[in-house]
């Protein structure tokens, strides 16, 4: 097998594996879920791995189209997903619960409360940065279809990596008991205002870039 396309899918994994940081997302979504049975946490964690995955190959297969057509700028996706991640790590870090994390059990149901949507699927798990990954592999890749398949299958097993990191290391996390997850809901809070804001400096910085180079 050609070494070139071998290197190229390896590189594309690895890009979007650290680009996800499944990890790094592990005490964020316990400490969005810090109330919610183990059931439903798994089934949020499904379903937010699942939608995930579906924007990352929509923007592999579509996503510049769209974009171009739009004149969205993957810059102008990292300011507005800065801002909307600040809003939701200010009440972690004053221990409040805000529209955009998790309902009351009695307020499950409500509308425009699905955390596995927001802010974990997006823009966590699929935002600015996974977007502007996958557009540069396609544009690397140049209309080759087996680079196109290998990038495709270098998506399907981060999000693979990325259920099992948070499926049991949410679970590993949990141990720690309610007093151990509201410190961590804390910290939490302060690193996720902090990832918001450097995706805001980004974009801001990207798009003078942009500016600056016509």
């Amino acid at each position: 097998m050609d070494q070139d396309f071998i290197r190229f899918g390896l590189a594309a994994f690895v890009t979007l594996l650290v680009v996800v940081d499944p990890p790094g997302v592990v005490p964020i979504f316990v400490a969005l879920t810090r109330d919610e049975t183990p059931a439903r946490r798994r089934a949020i964690l499904m379903r937010a791995v699942v939608i995930a995955f579906g924007v990352a190959l929509f923007f592999l297969v579509a996503g510049r189209a769209v974009l171009s057509y739009l004149g969205v700028t993957v810059h102008a996706f990292a300011i507005s997903g800065g801002i909307l991640l600040f809003a939701t790590a200010m009440p972690m870090l004053f221990g409040q619960r805000g529209g955009l994390q998790a309902p009351e059990r009695r307020e499950r149901g409500s509308v425009g409360q699905d955390i596995s949507v927001f802010p974990l699927a997006i823009p966590m798990l699929s935002g600015p940065g996974l977007i502007a990954t996958i557009l540069l592999l396609t544009s690397q890749a140049a209309g080759d279809m087996r680079r196109l398949a290998a990038v495709s299958a270098a998506i399907t097993l981060v999000f693979l990596v990325t259920f099992i990191s948070l499926y049991f290391g949410a679970r590993l996390i949990s141990r720690l008991g309610d007093g151990g997850v509201h410190i961590a809901t804390r910290v939490m809070g302060i690193v996720l205002a902090a990832l918001a804001v450097q995706y805001v400096l980004n974009g801001v910085a990207g798009y003078y870039t942009l500016l600056v180079t016509r």
